[in-house]
């Protein structure tokens, strides 16, 4: 009992039935989002786990740092053991003003082992349209480790990547401003026509009769009141404030790598018999040697002896009634002895079946 318990409390994450939840936290304002930054930078300090000396983008890097620092140095004199060439990737704010910080996240592009213990030097952040917008620098924060010898070696997580919180600074900024409108338009973060039609219902509701419209399944327009059109961000404030219940689509997301398997409350399945066994196959080899009799004038031979075993466990056929619910159908599969990983081959052949009345998304 307790077996069945810790694996679905560990293999499951159970979404309860919606509740009502802002409007911020379902759309936002047309316009209003962030932009992706990225950069080439160098990270020094590392103990030993930077780029080899083969890396010759890393040398070079090093050599026209140093030369513009007003240093000449020879690039066949460099060691880059203690350095180690990244990328940097982040994104700015909306509304990000000069001189705000924002994270930084940066990823090895060398053969660095490690990146735990470096700090990042300057390094400039460009959008897409080459002008640079933020600077980064900084001690990284890595959440791994990587160490070893020569008989052995431990590693926990990615160690070459890192991130900076923080630890870009806002150089130059987005344009950006809140012109007077007679209509603002929000866009759902996830589009469902359901969801729009209460979106509208509601702000109907708060703000009177007319005041909201749907535009399509993905989005929704708001008129704005005269006594706000000169000032429109008390208006989003109240707006965004406005509580709905959204409609959550039915949905099954599954990760083969960890065996994370996560429902939402509204999956439901067709009747359907699942039989859940194991088959088992182990190949040994075991190697003998031949030794040839005293003063035969024979050659000791390696000999290979091959052994095979299979091995199935008895299993059992479990009809599932329809329409049962998540926490039925997970009942039912620890009934039976099914690991996460089993759950989730078992998951994707009942949607062969077209017994299951939900999208399954693998990642």
């Amino acid at each position: 009992m307790m077996r069945i318990f810790l694996s679905l409390l560990l293999a499951f994450v159970i979404t309860v039935p919606a509740h009502a939840v802002r409007i911020k936290d379902l759309a936002s304002l047309d316009g209003v989002r962030g932009n992706q930054l990225v950069g080439y930078g160098l990270v020094v300090g590392l103990d030993g786990s930077g780029d080899s000396s083969s890396s010759d983008l890393t040398t070079q890097s090093v050599v026209n740092m140093l030369d513009r620092l007003g240093m000449k140095v020879d690039q066949g004199s460099v060691k880059t053991d203690n350095v180690a060439a990244v990328m940097l990737t982040a994104e700015l704010p909306p509304f990000a003003k000069a001189g705000s910080t924002f994270d930084v996240q940066i990823s090895s592009i060398g053969d660095a082992e490690s990146l735990a213990g470096g700090t990042l030097l300057m390094t400039p952040l460009k959008g897409p349209d080459g002008k640079t917008y933020g600077v980064a620098q900084g001690a990284l924060l890595v959440g791994a480790y990587s160490v070893g010898g020569q008989g052995a070696s431990a590693k926990k997580n990615h160690s070459t990547v890192g991130r900076i919180p923080g630890g870009a600074t806002v150089e130059r900024e987005v344009p950006f401003a809140l012109a007077p409108e007679r209509e603002l338009r929000y866009r759902m973060r996830d589009s469902d026509f359901t969801t729009v039609q209460r979106t509208v219902a509601a702000i109907d509701r708060a703000l009177g009769a007319g005041s909201a419209r749907a535009v399509d399944g993905g989005s929704f327009a708001v008129r704005v009141p005269d006594r706000y059109q000169s000032d429109l961000v008390p208006f989003l404030a109240s707006l965004e404030g406005i509580e709905v219940e959204p409609d959550i689509e039915a949905r099954i997301v599954v990760n083969e790598k960890t065996g994370t398997i996560v429902m939402g409350a509204e999956v439901r399945i067709d009747t359907v018999a699942v039989s859940h066994g194991n088959l088992s196959l182990t190949i040994k080899e075991t190697e003998n040697v031949s030794q040839p009799a005293p003063f035969s004038q024979g050659e000791t031979t390696t000999t290979t002896d091959t052994s095979l075993t299979m091995t199935e466990d008895g299993g059992e056929l479990m009809v599932v009634s329809p329409g049962v619910s998540i926490r039925e159908l997970t009942d039912a599969l620890n009934a039976i002895g099914a690991s996460p990983r089993d759950m989730i081959s078992i998951l994707q052949a009942i949607e062969a079946a077209d017994a299951l009345h939900a999208k399954l998304v693998i990642m």
